[in-house]
């Protein structure tokens, strides 16, 4: 079952991608890792991307395909994946068609208000990416990472005029997805306003139509 999760930054896709993840044993493809592990590697693509993520921006179409591409070829995708931040754009949703076939598009729908609260209470773990939030999910120990101790930070393209570019970028070149993936017929709309503890509003619409796309197949 190949997956594409769409919707605003802030909209909670890598949150639902991760449970559906574990679900149906499938991996949970996030681009912005992909790239964060590149930035780690400290070459000259690593600083690049850097840059670019730092500033709020989006990749190149050709670099993130490639980067996308080799990740897909991988052992553990041979029974479906959950894309999350991919794609970004009609292009990119055009050269994914060329390598691989979507079952269903997952268009998460936040308000803007959810999304500036989201994204602005971020805290993220610089080793192994969990995400925690200063209200709503707040680590144990104020500062560390439940998981691995690692000090939590706030990303760049987490502060404020960060956010408001990226909701910019995103409603003048990723919203246009939306129409593209409803005319195929595999959009299906998910209310994300319901805050975590109630995830499970979110989340069983979801399973219950990927279980029904199972059973078709």
């Amino acid at each position: 079952m190949n997956i594409v999760m769409l919707g605003s930054p802030g909209a909670g896709k890598g949150t639902y991608a991760k449970i559906l993840s574990k679900k149906y044993n499938i991996p949970h493809i996030s681009t912005g890792d992909l790239f964060r592990d590149i930035v780690k590697e400290d070459s000259e693509l690593g600083r690049k991307v850097k840059e670019i993520l730092d500033s709020g921006g989006l990749q190149s179409d050709e670099d993130t395909l490639e980067i996308l591409k080799k990740r897909l070829e991988k052992d553990d995708c041979k029974n479906g994946f959950i894309l999350d931040g991919y794609p970004r754009n009609e292009a990119q949703a055009e050269s994914l068609s060329k390598i691989t076939d979507i079952n269903i598009v997952f268009h998460f729908i936040a308000s803007e208000h959810v999304i500036l609260d989201r994204l602005g209470g971020r805290l993220t773990c610089p080793k192994c990416n969990a995400i925690f939030h200063m209200n709503n999910i707040i680590p144990k120990v104020e500062g560390k990472c439940d998981h691995c101790g690692a000090d939590l930070y706030q990303r760049e393209d987490q502060k404020p005029e960060a956010i408001k570019n990226r909701l910019e970028i995103y409603n003048k070149t990723t919203a246009p997805l939306i129409n593209y993936y409803k005319e195929k017929g595999t959009l299906k709309d998910i209310s994300s306003n319901p805050p975590i503890k109630e995830i499970d509003k979110i989340i069983s619409p979801c399973t219950e139509i990927i279980d029904s796309k199972l059973k078709e197949e």
